[in-house]
């Protein structure tokens, strides 16, 4: 079960993530999660939105570089060490946690993570048989 999130190159510099934003506001495409890391040089700023499709041919016409990648998401109970269960799960299946972020779910109104890992498939069997509710 997986969605998929788009990962935009940004220049760094005042503005960039604006202009990323000002896109796919005009495309009426909402922004669902969103994490902002940085480099030196370049940020990169993934999304998970309300429709991956018309995202990506919005930001393929304003010339904007991206990729789509498969990521799982993955709701948790609002208690102090869901996510760390999360973990122990992955870490049980020998599967590494390449990045996560979490957002909070409108419609269920629970915390939702997002993660990315080296074997989608191998985490996705690990959490199901471990109870845990893929959002996707």
């Amino acid at each position: 079960m997986f969605i998929n999130q788009l990962s935009v190159f940004l220049e760094n510099r005042p503005g960039s993530l604006r202009e990323i934003t000002g896109v796919l506001k005009d495309a009426k495409i909402d922004i669902r999660a969103l994490s902002l890391a940085d480099t030196k040089d370049y940020g990169i700023v993934r999304l998970i939105v309300s429709d991956t499709d018309a995202a990506r041919e919005a930001l393929k016409a304003s010339g904007k570089a991206f990729t789509v990648t498969p990521v799982i998401a993955v709701e948790l109970e609002d208690r102090p060490g869901s996510f760390h269960d999360l973990l122990e799960v992955m870490a049980k299946a020998e599967i590494s946690v390449e990045y996560a972020y979490a957002f909070l779910s409108r419609k269920s109104g629970k915390a939702e993570v997002v993660i990315r890992v080296e074997d989608g498939q191998g985490a996705v069997e690990a959490l199901k048989a471990s109870g845990f509710t893929l959002i996707g």
